[in-house]
């Protein structure tokens, strides 16, 4: 039986109501290019054989417009759509809920297609070429069903000068597997250092903290079970309409519950992404500077 390269999920249905426009599909790099594309860049270059893309439905034709002339014969590409009636197991979903249900249930629209171990990203963060090379390692000699892992970030990288962000702390064990984590809401940057809001009191987590950046190594297997999870999470969330089905979450109840290990990867990888509108502005010129050292070339697909 022939092993199938693995796959590289982008994450790319979010409603970026915080940035204020449609930043999977907007230039950052020097000629036009977005930041996704040098995710895919650095999965192609270490070794990843195809790319799907998790996109809402409605958004379906400008994205695709945008990505497809510059993948056509450097890697195979599949979408999938992520809307709120997906894997609902029955549960009415309030007609107020106009949000998607998170990363979770974006991975979890996936299940149909997916075929081999896969890393999961987000579409709007760079994650660095190496981070890809650790994922690829890991998912072609360690991965198998139970045996997960994500690549930790230091927290002091992750966080923006604009607002507060969402980041899952990472506690791990002599082994190096997880042992939990934890989702800090609302963290913010206050002179220098790195505030989480908690209810109405104010928690500050190191700077050194390893986080999750939304980076994991799974096999389909970790999507099937997640199905009913998620149906209890509908049950449970039926009147909270800001509720989410997150991928750090799921992980943890996953480890909680005996059911398979997610080993930590640290990577030294230069991370940066936009969450706000002020944010692109220094994501073009980090690009710019990636570029100028020869890191990446000026036309990523010429």
């Amino acid at each position: 039986m022939i092993k199938l390269k693995p796959s590289l999920v982008i994450l790319a249905a979010g409603m970026a109501s915080r940035y204020g426009g449609n930043k999977q599909i907007e230039s950052f790099g020097p000629s036009g290019e977005t930041i996704m594309e040098y995710s895919i860049f650095d999965a192609i270059k270490a070794g990843f054989g195809k790319v799907i893309f998790i996109i809402r439905e409605e958004f379906a034709d400008p994205f695709k417009k945008s990505i497809e002339p510059k993948l056509i014969g450097k890697i195979e590409f599949d979408y999938v759509y992520q809307s709120l009636d997906k894997f609902s197991g029955g549960t009415e979903i309030s007609s107020h809920r106009i949000k998607p249900f998170g990363t979770q249930h974006a991975l979890l629209c996936t299940k149909d297609v997916l075929d081999s171990p896969f890393a999961v990203i987000n579409a709007d963060d760079f994650y660095g070429y190496d981070a890809f090379c650790q994922a690829y390692d890991f998912l072609t000699k360690e991965s198998e069903d139970g045996k997960y892992a994500c690549v930790g970030y230091e927290l002091r990288n992750t966080l923006s000068d604009h607002g507060s962000v969402s980041r899952g702390e990472i506690n791990v064990n002599e082994e190096g597997n997880i042992v939990g984590i934890t989702e800090r809401k609302e963290i913010s940057k206050i002179d220098g250092k790195a505030i989480a809001k908690e209810g109405v009191s104010a928690v500050e987590l190191s700077l050194d903290a390893k986080v999750s950046m939304n980076f994991f190594c799974f096999t389909p297997e970790f999507v099937k079970w997640s199905e009913a999870e998620y149906v209890k999470f509908l049950i449970a969330n039926v009147n909270n309409l800001k509720a989410e089905f997150l991928i750090p979450e799921v992980a943890d109840q996953l480890i909680a519950a005996g059911k398979g290990v997610v080993k930590m990867i640290p990577t030294q990888a230069r991370w940066f992404g936009v969450t706000f509108k002020e944010d692109a502005l220094i994501v073009k010129a980090q690009l710019l500077e990636l570029t100028n050292a020869g890191i990446y070339p000026a036309n990523l697909w010429s």
